[in-house]
């Protein structure tokens, strides 16, 4: 995937809203990537745009080479907000979106859910009501969901956000494993940084809103990867490196903004 001096503004008075400006990156095939940034920064508009759910004001997206001009078939998007149907069981979400493939009859839709149903862990509950689940294993029927159509790319918007901090390490370890057993490029949106540690091979930093790229980081930790790594003295070194970063971005951009005041 590769963004190409992105541009995002929204209506509104008396001026438009810029989201995103000049933002540029190119992700690689089978990395599990992270945008990372403060709160409200346009991060999320950019995996938007990249998933064709919002259109840019300016520049490109492509996926596999080619422009992002709507909704794309390539890639699976697993949003903060509990996104599954409360009225259907774990078994029938994940088999909802199979419903348009034409090379499965409704028992191999069935059967393809089941398989993904355990990757998620969730094999002794495809029966059970969405509304019955708590929010980690909603999250993970989420997950189940998009890899069910098989896309070559995962999206991830927060994913995670909404979790207690003990849920959400779970769900981050077990993210890793999925993630190792599916060989999914992924593109993971978070504002926080030990999250984008743990989790990525490669962290885009991004500026306050509008988001541009401040930096794009390499994280040298091996996998198979554990809490146990944010006990790594380059872990805690990697983390104070990008905190000052974003403060230093976040300083500079204050001191412009009361200047233009002046």
């Amino acid at each position: 995937m590769r963004f190409r001096q992105v541009g995002k503004e929204f209506p509104a008075r008396p001026e438009p809203i810029v989201g995103l400006q000049n933002f540029s990156c190119d992700i690689a095939d089978g990395e599990f990537a992270v945008i990372l940034g403060p709160s409200g920064c346009g991060k999320s508009t950019a995996i938007r745009i990249a998933a064709g759910l919002e259109t840019a004001s300016s520049g490109s997206v492509l996926v596999n080479g080619r422009p992002v001009l709507g909704p794309v078939r390539d890639c699976g998007m697993v949003f903060q907000a509990y996104a599954s149907f409360p009225w259907l069981s774990v078994l029938d979400n994940i088999a909802f979106g199979l419903r348009y493939s034409t090379s499965l009859d409704q028992r191999g839709r069935r059967e393809k859910a089941r398989c993904f149903a355990a990757m998620v862990g969730l094999e002794e509950f495809e029966s059970a009501s969405i509304s019955t689940l708590s929010g980690g294993m909603k999250q993970r029927v989420a997950i189940a969901c998009a890899l069910a159509t098989e896309p070559s790319i995962l999206l991830m918007d927060e994913p995670f956000g909404a979790l207690d901090s003990q849920t959400r390490l779970l769900m981050q370890e077990h993210l890793l494993t999925i993630v190792e057993q599916s060989n999914k490029t992924v593109i993971f949106v978070t504002h926080d940084i030990e999250e984008a540690l743990l989790l990525g091979d490669r962290i885009y930093v991004c500026s306050s809103r509008p988001a541009h790229v401040l930096a794009e980081i390499d994280v040298p930790f091996p996998h198979p990867r554990s809490h146990l790594t944010r006990d790594r003295r380059d872990f805690f070194e990697m983390k104070h490196q990008i905190f000052h970063l974003l403060r230093e971005d976040s300083y500079a951009r204050r001191l412009a903004e009361a200047y233009e005041r002046k």
